[in-house]
């Protein structure tokens, strides 16, 4: 590997860190406006509400299992690069803890105030989402889960999947939120926002940074 390819790698792994710090406070932003998490971030909330957890931790649990789940699912077809996602779940959860201490002190006394920080966290989210999938490193453990069950279920779109998923995921939030604290927390209309707004905002920023080369 030459200079060049050295420094075009390093462009990468400093565009996923970018990414990934934008997510981690667009999640931090969304737990503020308690309007309902993202649905990747709905279980680690929930989790942390009935268990001495930060969001931070119990995401970066979270991680290790999509990470299992992929090993499982792949099995020989499993690429030991994908571990990468293991150190990468602990910088992601880290920094959403950061991230959560950082807006401690943003608050939302009305309504159209929660829907404003909620919304501010649904864009950072899809910047953080878009500049990762730009980086083209490696992917989160999550989306991880859902390219493994694509390649073993070619059939199957990767959209279709990825829907599929994240309803799993916030049925498993809202099961966890009853069970455990006798009410629904942590999935809300932001919730929902977050589901149509995000995939949509980032396919659009994708395009914008198509302009970029890393080459």
């Amino acid at each position: 590997m030459n200079h060049k390819s050295h420094f075009n790698l390093l462009k990468r792994y400093v565009l996923l860190l970018a990414g990934l710090t934008i997510m981690a406070f667009g999640v931090a932003f969304s737990i503020k406006a308690s309007l309902g998490t993202s649905p990747i971030s709905s279980v680690p909330y929930v989790a942390s509400l009935f268990t001495p957890l930060t969001v931070g931790t119990a995401t970066i649990i979270m991680h290790c299992v999509f990470i299992l789940l992929q090993i499982l699912i792949l099995r020989k077809n499993y690429h030991p690069i994908q571990l990468m996602q293991l150190p990468v779940a602990f910088f992601f959860g880290y920094l959403t803890d950061f991230g959560v201490w950082a807006v401690q002190g943003i608050t939302c006394h009305a309504y159209w105030q929660q829907w404003i920080v909620c919304l501010i966290g649904i864009l950072l989210v899809a910047v953080g989402v878009s500049l990762e999938v730009k980086a083209g490193v490696v992917v989160l453990a999550g989306e991880g889960v859902v390219l493994a069950v694509c390649q073993v279920l070619p059939k199957i779109k990767f959209g279709y999947m990825k829907v599929g998923f994240d309803v799993t995921l916030v049925i498993t939030a809202c099961v966890l939120s009853l069970v455990f604290t006798g009410q629904l927390q942590g999935v809300r209309e932001g919730t929902v926002a977050a589901a149509l707004l995000v995939g949509l905002i980032a396919k659009r920023l994708g395009k914008i940074w198509e302009r970029w080369r890393l080459e």
